[in-house]
């Protein structure tokens, strides 16, 4: 079987909110064909329009190659060493940034084929479940104008999550920092009392993550506050600093009451060396598209795992990569929980719609995906509708 042609498809929401920090309007979507019938279909999340740009370029020499140029006529099966050429070959440009995001739609789709020339679904090819199910956390955004408004709305999301099933949901409380959705202005102390409502909200034997978004500057004002919250039994709270503060990740991976959870933004097992090895977080959260597709993500597991170390899947797309999201868990026996909200639960409409339904949840947990490859339909409507021509 040989790559016989790769296309790159940028998808965008009408209404596009361009001041909103939601990457859950666009998308970038590779199919990868080949001269067997066999389509792989992979996605990523980044900016879409660079991401599309790095596939489709041409390349000028050796170490700043196309992609394109460097897949055509390649085995699909033959994903570690494509892998390594297309790191390679692109290491001027490349090495990290939109050229890994894009390496890692390339790499998904590449195990989509694998899986559906074999008629095996992609985890079984990973080397088989050692779980009989998935468990799914619920990623809860607020709104409102008023912080009484914002704590109101997350309050409302939790117990619906709760009444739906789920039996661990994430809180998105984000009154300040970069990625402050509401344009809110509010105090770590109106922080404190909105995950205090959520806890109480949910009661004690639900499993309840934070997720701040980068709010502080450094580790002791982070501390001053979340210190305070060791009774609230908050099982991980993601990124509370700048990514690249790792010295700061540190410090509140030994003295906060809770687990560090860092990783969204990561591309290769090298940055997330980095993060595990100097930044010590003790839940590594690779984005399958984002950190360089299936075969880089099971890397940084097993360096996890190694270093005893959870894994939670960042996943903020479309079925594509909650997909492979659940491939990788269901091989992971250090990873308890991947991210994931049914599609009638979510605002995107790129993730209610774009894809049929490839995960059935029951009673809290996720069966295994069963059919061939990744498991999922593209909805050719949703697609026509969002494609940007």
């Amino acid at each position: 079987m040989k790559i016989t042609k790769i296309e790159s498809y940028i998808l965008l929401v009408p209404d596009l909110i361009e001041n909103a920090t939601s990457s859950s309007q666009d998308n970038l979507v590779v199919f990868v064909h080949t001269d067997e019938g066999i389509t792989g279909i992979g996605e990523t999340d980044t900016g879409p329009y660079i991401a599309k740009a790095v596939i489709d370029s041409n390349g000028s020499h050796t170490m700043a190659m196309g992609m394109k140029d460097l897949l055509i006529g390649m085995d699909p099966f033959d994903t570690t060493a494509i892998w390594e050429k297309l790191y390679t070959y692109t290491m001027m440009s490349g090495r990290r940034g939109a050229v890994i995001c894009a390496m890692g739609a390339i790499d998904m789709a590449l195990w989509d084929i694998k899986g559906k020339a074999l008629g095996l679904p992609v985890y079984k090819l990973l080397g088989g479940s050692n779980k009989e199910h998935i468990v799914p956390y619920a990623s809860l955004q607020p709104h409102g104008n008023t912080v009484a408004e914002y704590r109101d709305s997350l309050v409302r999301w939790a117990k619906e999550a709760k009444d739906y099933g789920f039996t661990a949901a994430k809180m998105e409380c984000t009154l300040n920092g970069p990625y402050n959705h509401s344009g809110l202005i509010g105090t770590d102390e109106d922080l404190t009392e909105i995950i205090t409502a959520c806890r109480e909200a949910v009661g004690p034997d639900f499993t309840m993550m934070v997720d701040v978004q980068y709010l502080w500057y450094d580790a002791k004002t982070a501390l001053r506050t979340i210190s305070k919250w060791e009774d609230l039994d908050i099982f991980f709270l993601e990124t509370p600093l700048a990514i690249d503060n790792l010295e700061g990740y540190s410090i509140l991976s030994r003295e906060a009451p809770m687990r560090i959870a860092a990783g969204e933004w990561q591309n290769t097992r090298f940055e997330f060396l980095d993060l595990m090895d100097n930044g010590k977080i003790d839940v590594a959260q690779p984005d399958i598209g984002r950190v360089g597709g299936i075969t880089e993500a099971m890397r940084v597991c097993h360096i996890a795992q190694d270093r005893g170390r959870l894994i939670v899947p960042h996943c903020w797309k479309t079925g594509i990569g909650i997909a492979a999201s659940a491939h990788v868990a269901a091989v992971t026996p250090n990873c308890p929980f991947i991210e994931y909200l049914p599609a009638h639960l979510c605002d995107s409409l790129l993730r209610a719609e774009l894809t049929e339904e490839p995960l059935v949840m029951e009673n809290g947990k996720l069966r295994l995906p069963e059919k061939p490859g990744l498991g999922i339909t593209i909805n050719e409507d949703a697609f026509e509708r969002y494609l940007v021509k």
